[in-house]
Parts: C-alpha cells; sequence; structure tokens
C-alpha cells in the first residue's frame, strides 16, 4: 500500500473541537460544536436550548464568552462574544464558567474572572445582564459581587440556583471550599440569614470545584468535580441532602474519563426538559491523542436515576443523545 504524505496525514486528523456527528442525523454526536469549550453551563430559555461554556486557552486569551442554542439538541447556532472584556472593565483574563437565569424579563449571567490568588488582588465573581439569552451583556454592578475569599473559598465556578419557593441562590467556589449565599432581589448583593452571617459553607467530602445543584421528587442533588482539570482525573461526584444547605455526604463518581474514549471529563452542568422527568448532562473532556490542558471540547450524555433516587453512572459515548424539540 502507498504511504500517504505527512501534509495528507495531516489533513485526515480530526479537527480541534470538530463534531463527530454519527450516520444517524438524528443523533447530537459528541462534540456538541467546534471548538475548545469548556466548564458548559446548560438552560432552557424560549423554548431553546442554551449551553453557556468557557472559552477554553490559555487565560490571557479567556476575555469573552459565546453562547449555543438548539431546537432540538442536535443542530446548534453560535451566538458570538456574547461578553467580553470591553462589556466588564475590571475584567482582564480567565473569563470562566458562566452561569445564567431568568428573573423579572431579563436575563442574570454570573461568571468569574481574573483567576485571583488572595484578596490582594481584584476580580473574582461578576455578574452581568441582556434583555435576551444571547445578549449582549452589561456589566450589571461595575464591580465584581464578590470579590475576596470566603471561609477559604476562591471566587470561583459559580452556580445560580433558583429554589422552589422563589429564592436564588448562589453556591461557589475553588480550593476546596464550597459557600452558599442568598441572592437579593436585584441580584447586587446577598440576603443575611438569621444568625446574621451572608455565606454558609456547605463543603463536601472530595469537593474540588464546579459546583451544582438540582431539586427533583423532593431531594436536592449537590453535585461537584473532584481531581485536577488538567488531568485524567477529573470527574463529578454528588450527595443528596433535603436542604439546599445540607448537610451533604458524598455518595460517589457518576461522571469520569473513558479511556476508549476522553478523559478529564468534568464540570458539568444538568438540563431538565421543561414539564417532563428526563434528565440530560452536558460537560467537557479532553480527547486522548490532546496533551494540552486547554484542549477541553463540550458533550452531552442522558442522565437517569434508579427507583431509589440515586443517580446512575453516566457512560461517555461518542453517540451523544438523540434529537429532543421541546414543545
Amino acid at each position: 500500500m502507498k504511504k500517504l504524505p505527512v501534509f495528507y496525514l495531516i489533513l485526515l486528523l480530526p479537527f480541534a473541537g470538530h463534531a463527530q456527528r454519527p450516520a444517524d442525523s438524528s443523533w447530537s454526536g459528541n462534540p456538541l460544536f467546534k471548538g475548545w469549550y469548556a466548564d458548559p453551563e446548560g438552560a432552557v430559555f424560549n423554548n431553546r436550548y442554551w449551553i453557556y461554556p468557557t472559552y477554553s486557552a490559555p487565560y490571557s486569551q479567556q476575555v469573552f464568552f459565546d453562547a449555543f442554542s438548539s431546537a432540538d439538541l442536535v443542530n446548534w447556532t453560535k451566538h458570538s462574544r456574547i461578553l467580553d472584556t470591553a462589556a466588564i472593565k475590571w475584567a482582564k483574563r480567565a473569563m470562566w464558567a458562566p452561569s445564567v437565569v431568568a428573573k423579572d424579563g431579563k436575563y442574570y449571567f454570573f461568571f468569574g474572572a481574573n483567576d485571583i490568588q488572595s484578596n490582594r488582588e481584584y476580580g473574582g465573581i461578576g455578574v452581568a445582564v441582556a434583555d435576551q439569552p444571547e445578549g449582549p451583556f452589561t456589566d450589571h454592578l461595575g464591580k465584581p459581587l464578590i470579590d475576596s475569599f470566603i471561609n477559604g473559598a476562591q471566587p470561583i465556578d459559580q452556580f445560580a440556583f433558583k429554589d422552589r419557593d422563589g429564592k436564588y441562590y448562589l453556591i461557589y467556589g475553588g480550593w476546596r471550599h464550597c459557600n452558599i449565599a442568598q441572592l437579593n432581589s436585584n441580584f447586587s448583593g446577598f440576603v443575611p440569614f438569621k444568625d446574621g452571617s451572608s455565606f454558609k459553607e456547605i463543603t463536601p467530602e472530595g469537593f474540588v470545584e464546579g459546583a451544582f445543584m438540582l431539586w427533583r421528587k423532593g431531594k436536592y442533588y449537590f453535585m461537584w468535580s473532584e481531581g485536577g482539570w488538567t488531568g485524567p482525573d477529573y470527574s463529578v461526584a454528588y450527595a443528596i441532602s433535603d436542604s439546599p444547605f445540607g448537610p451533604f455526604k458524598r455518595i460517589g463518581k457518576i461522571l469520569q474519563q473513558d479511556p476508549a474514549i476522553a478523559n478529564g471529563a468534568g464540570h458539568h452542568s444538568v438540563i431538565n426538559v421543561p414539564g417532563t422527568d428526563e434528565w440530560y448532562i452536558i460537560y467537557h473532556r479532553r480527547p486522548m491523542q490532546e496533551k494540552d490542558g486547554n484542549s477541553r471540547e463540550t458533550c452531552i450524555e442522558p442522565l437517569h436515576f434508579d427507583k431509589d433516587g440515586f443517580i446512575l453512572p453516566v457512560r461517555i459515548s461518542n453517540e451523544g443523545v438523540k434529537r429532543r424539540l421541546l414543545k
């Protein structure tokens, strides 16, 4: 057999972050869209699925956010630069891990910026606002919402959670500490708890970063990432409680690498199809041939619960999920 020139062999290599579509076009394939993207936040707004990820690149290049929307989980539309450092004057680098919620006709976009390493540096968790889910978003406060380490938690990886009673909470933290705080009515600050504090630590065993919470059938499911984000041990674990404040006792891992497919599977979110008990987990992973820590792609799988309410382990795949239209 004649050997192909090196030039042609390079052309045959998979494009970075290129969506590998199955032959059956009713399946999404993984990754969902082209490009290196991580820390994906999933949501449903205006009868469309939305994903808000981190642009996965060196920190100095993480100065903007893109978003992606779909009517069916299979075909995705890119919305470029819905928020960037031109709108957030205090953010200089390392813009990470969006979380977006709708309230009173507005869309609020929470993000981390500047990767502060101590209280002597400026940055932390900010919030932007827009009239539509695709932005453009503008700075809501003109300064960080959280600009310091509280209870040992680095102010990153924030998740905005709306509880059943209409209260909104911010759950966040890195450096193996996680806090929960109740947002006030206009998301400009926090409502103190009865003891006068504004931040409660809810860190479970094994927590590193990437907090996420969902409510299902009377229970609060707290989920987080473990391991190192550049390594193969990155993974997702969870706990269950009767309250968003815990206590949360670690149950086990639900998402991790498969050496036959990809490694570093972690920093996820979950989408619930409104009015159903159908769930999807959206996460990032690194193709096995990639050595750069920033070579992360956004993927999706079904999320299932057993009859007792425990989460079944997720099988990462190249097929992704079947087309699912919203009603």
